[in-house]
């Protein structure tokens, strides 16, 4: 008979048994109340039948709660060899519906790796949220869904309306690809240790329709143009691009600037420069 399985280490001793004292390096902050984290994976809604990505779980807390729903399988990236030993603890109590990837998420292409209907619901690691986005909106079509924790000042960027404070390159890739909506408001004292920030939880779900790989380049250059001297009229700021030219044959007004352009008018001017308009 197959020995039987020992109970799990307490959350909150976890971190202690495993020697996962934060790190900088890292972007960790660890989620421990069970409360507030079930609460964080309530924000997907019905998991049943979906294959779950889960992005740096530290200690399991995430883990845990989404093992406790009644998705299919839960795939955990993590880079931190201690943290590893952590999630392998807890494959034990739950033999094929979790998955442990010892590696860079940054450098993964999780759409090989996670069966569909795919999800990702995940704490992500600060320093490397933005760029993670970017990365899975180019497969935004592999995505049914993403709830995501950022600080709150990325997440805000993110649903950011045209004229705001916030509104950017990330603003206008995110909307044009998907719907965003903010959920939740985390305190730093929910974390350990606690950051110098607020953090917050957004859920993303991609469009039906999806842009071509080549007309998402071209949003992507009109955007880190436009935004890239984003003091500038656009006459000045898109010159690299065409300029006068390219907002002519849009008819949009050279004189304005990136933050007052709506996400439909960004969408011509990326059709534009590609050649389909």
């Amino acid at each position: 008979m197959p020995a039987p399985v020992t109970a799990l280490t307490p959350l909150r001793d976890v971190v202690g048994a495993y020697g996962l004292d934060a790190r900088k390096s890292l972007g960790q902050h660890f989620l421990l109340d069970a409360n507030l984290i079930a609460r964080i994976a309530r924000q997907a809604g019905d998991l049943e039948g979906r294959h779950i990505a889960e992005i740096g779980p530290g200690p399991g807390g995430l883990t845990r709660a989404l093992l406790d729903t009644n998705a299919a399988s839960v795939t955990a990236i993590e880079i931190d060899h201690r943290a590893v030993r952590a999630i392998t603890e807890l494959q034990a109590h739950h033999a094929g519906r979790l998955h442990l990837i010892e590696g860079d998420a940054l450098a993964l292409d999780l759409t090989t790796l996670i069966p569909a209907p795919r999800q990702i619901i995940a704490n992500l690691p600060y320093n490397i949220g933005s760029p993670l986005l970017i990365g899975w909106l180019r497969q935004a079509a592999q995505w049914e869904q993403m709830t995501l924790m950022f600080q709150e000042e990325v997440a805000d960027r993110i649903c950011a309306a045209p004229g705001s404070d916030g509104y950017g390159r990330l603003s206008v890739l995110a909307q044009w690809l998907a719907t965003c909506e903010f959920r939740l408001r985390i305190p730093p004292q929910a974390f350990s240790p606690p950051p110098k920030v607020m953090s917050a939880v957004i859920v993303i779900r991609p469009h039906a329709e999806q842009p071509s790989p080549d007309l998402f380049r071209a949003m992507e250059r009109v955007t880190a143009a436009a935004f890239g001297q984003r003091r500038k009229m656009l006459r000045g700021s898109l010159k690299s691009i065409g300029g006068e030219r390219l907002l002519a044959e849009c008819e949009i007004d050279g004189a304005r600037r990136a933050e007052t352009l709506d996400i439909a008018e960004f969408n011509r001017l990326a059709h534009c420069l590609l050649g389909t308009a």
